[in-house]
Formats: structure tokens, C-alpha cells, sequence
């Protein structure tokens, strides 16, 4: 019987009750599809801070490095904002990519037929958008130096960071990207601001330096700002966005929202070699935290991407996403995807629908 270790960081918020969530559905489907995974639960974030005084205490990320898969709830709380930044659970989860080396992150973002009412835009704009965001996400904006705060001699204060990457940096994001659009639809749209950035510039010429070696990709190039008002415009026009990181932190949020709500979107964050991260797209909600509120959907759908990215369980995660399927084609809501008609639920007794749709 196969047997994988996966470190789970519940974090922060609503993280500890959707995850023990996905624990027991992880739990069924495994046992349904014989192979075992071994829990490894390690603070992270704003629990960190508590415990440790730190947002990512070594021992946390030794823990990640030595599991075949890290599935990652939410972090952040509005009670540490005014920390030093480098204290801040943001930054222990900068330096948790950084660590695992995770430069790629995969967002899928589908349209659920049964939830295609619960978007903001129209159903003829959004029915049938399929579409992948994929960000750089170890580079960028985010990670150059220099950066800081400096005072003036004229007594103003002025901030910079430092947008850079290197051109094995933008290879291998891009080869990434169109690797995944050979298997998809074979149409890779690239997103920079290459009219106005020099960084934006070395991306796309090397972006089309690559594209010689996939004939069957169809790639073109749109500007940020474009691509933005296009996702709202036209949205089945993309299938793969390839984006640094800075753009795709905006765009992949924005692309969530194509679906109604940002709690039913997955992700996977990947490195060369080594376990992937896999995390739900939403925050940690610290609003409704504790009160049985939250949609544990997107944390569902994150343990089956894990599966089939990290473990290669297909059918295991298969299981998963036909079970969300299955309980949103009933009608089951939450708060956030609750419509006319349909029966609204806390976020423990949707775990126990979708425990009940893998019987």
C-alpha cells in the first residue's frame, strides 16, 4: 500500500476548521482507493507568531521539505498588521515559496454549472470559461532588491521595491505554461506591461524565444491592463495566462470572482523537484472565524489538486471533485454561494454532505 506524509499548516482564521475538513474526507478517500497519507500538522503564520514568535520557525519548514505534499489552510489576522514586516504571517509565507523553491502557482478557475448564477457577471459572458493562471511566484516585484524605506534630506519618506528577473527565471515559469497549454487547449496568453517596463521587455522576448520549440501552441501577448478589462469582457477567450508575479497576484483574484466567489478556487504552488504547496486562492476570513461559517470548498478542491498534482491518486481525486459536484448540483450553499431556492449550510454540515456524496 502506497503511503504519503503530508504536512498540513492550518494557520490562521477560518484555516483549522476547514482543514479538519479536508482531513476527514482525505481520510475516506484514501481509505476508498487503498494508499494512506500520514498527518503532520505544523503553526504557521499568526500561530506561529503565538507559539513561537515567529511566522515560519525553522522546524515548520524542515517538516514541509520532508513530506511528499504541504496542504495549506489560510494565515494573516488584522491583530498582526502593525508588526515589523519580516514578522508579519505574509512574510512566513513569502518565506515559505522562497524555501520549497515553489516558483510556479497554478490557479484554475471553471465555471460550476450550478453556480453559474452566483456570479456577478452575466451567464452568457462566463458559461464554459475554462481557463489556468499561471504566476511566477518566487521572482519579481515581491523579491527584488534593493528595496525599503529612506528618509530624505528634504525630510520626505520614499519606498521602492524592485521589479527584476532573470532570464532563466522567465524560462522556466514559460515553459511551465506551455507545457500545461499542449495538454489543455493549446492557446497560451502571455501578460506583461512591455510598453512601458524593461523587465516586462527581457519577459516577452524571452517568452517568444521559447515558443519556437511548441508549434502547437498558439501564443499571443496582451498588456496587463488589457488583460485585465478582458477577463470581465470576453473571459472565454483565455485558456493558459502565463503572468509574473505582481500581475498574477491581481489577475488570478480577479479571475476567481468569474466564479462567483473566491471560496471555491484551488491552487497548487510547484517547484522543480520536491513537495508542492497546495492551497485554497481565499484568506483566512478572521471575520467569521470560529463561528462555523466558512465554505470549505476551495480547501476540498485544494486536497484534490494535492492528489492528483502531488500524489498522483487520480481517482482519489476524482472522488473529491465529483463529491462538490454533487452536493452544489443538490443545492447545498454556504453563505457566500447562497441563491433562491437553495438549502444554506454552516461549514461543518457541508463537510458532512460531502462525506455523505463519497459513500
Amino acid at each position: 500500500m502506497a503511503s504519503y506524509r503530508i504536512t498540513l499548516l492550518a494557520g490562521d482564521g477560518i484555516g483549522p476548521e476547514i482543514t479538519a475538513i479536508a482531513v476527514k474526507l482525505l481520510g475516506r478517500v484514501a481509505q476508498q482507493f487503498n494508499f494512506q497519507l500520514d498527518f503532520d500538522h505544523q503553526p504557521v503564520g499568526g500561530d506561529a507568531i503565538e507559539k513561537f514568535g515567529e511566522p515560519l520557525p525553522a522546524s515548520t519548514l524542515a517538516a514541509c521539505k520532508a513530506s511528499d505534499a504541504v496542504l495549506l489552510a489560510a494565515i494573516g489576522a488584522p491583530k498582526y498588521d502593525n508588526l515589523p514586516r519580516q514578522q508579519r504571517p505574509e512574510s512566513g509565507l513569502l518565506a515559505l515559496r522562497a524555501g520549497l523553491d515553489l516558483f510556479a502557482n497554478l490557479r484554475p478557475v471553471a465555471i460550476v454549472p450550478a453556480l453559474i448564477d452566483a456570479s456577478s457577471l452575466r451567464p452568457e459572458v462566463i458559461s464554459g470559461v475554462d481557463l489556468l493562471v499561471v504566476r511566477e511566484l518566487t521572482g519579481g516585484i515581491y523579491f527584488g532588491q534593493p528595496k525599503g524605506r529612506v528618509q530624505l534630506e528634504n525630510g520626505e519618506e520614499r519606498g521602492f521595491n524592485t521589479m527584476t528577473y532573470s532570464s532563466s527565471e522567465v524560462d522556466r515559469i514559460a515553459k511551465v505554461a506551455f507545457d500545461l497549454a499542449r495538454q489543455r487547449r493549446g492557446v497560451l496568453c502571455s501578460v506583461d506591461k512591455a510598453n512601458v517596463l524593461d523587465v516586462s521587455q527581457l519577459w516577452r522576448d524571452r517568452v517568444n524565444e521559447m515558443a519556437g520549440a511548441y508549434p502547437d501552441v498558439n501564443l499571443s501577448h496582451m498588456y496587463v491592463d488589457n488583460a485585465a478589462m478582458q477577463l470581465v469582457r470576453q473571459p472565454r477567450q483565455f485558456d493558459v495566462l502565463l503572468t509574473s508575479n505582481l500581475f498574477g497576484d491581481i489577475l488570478s483574484d480577479e479571475a476567481a470572482m468569474l466564479t462567483g466567489s473566491i471560496g471555491m478556487l484551488p491552487s497548487a504552488s510547484l517547484g522543480s523537484s520536491g513537495p508542492g504547496l497546495f492551497e485554497p486562492v481565499h484568506g483566512s476570513a478572521p471575520d467569521i472565524a470560529g463561528q462555523d461559517l466558512a465554505n470549505p470548498l476551495a480547501m476540498v478542491l485544494s486536497a484534490a489538486m494535492m492528489l492528483r498534482i502531488g500524489l498522483k491518486q487520480d481517482a482519489a481525486a476524482m472522488a473529491l471533485e465529483n463529491a462538490v459536484s454533487a452536493v452544489l448540483e443538490q443545492g447545498f450553499r454556504t453563505g457566500d454561494l447562497m441563491a433562491d431556492g437553495c438549502t444554506k449550510l454552516a461549514c461543518s454540515a457541508m463537510g458532512e454532505e460531502l462525506l455523505g456524496a463519497l459513500a
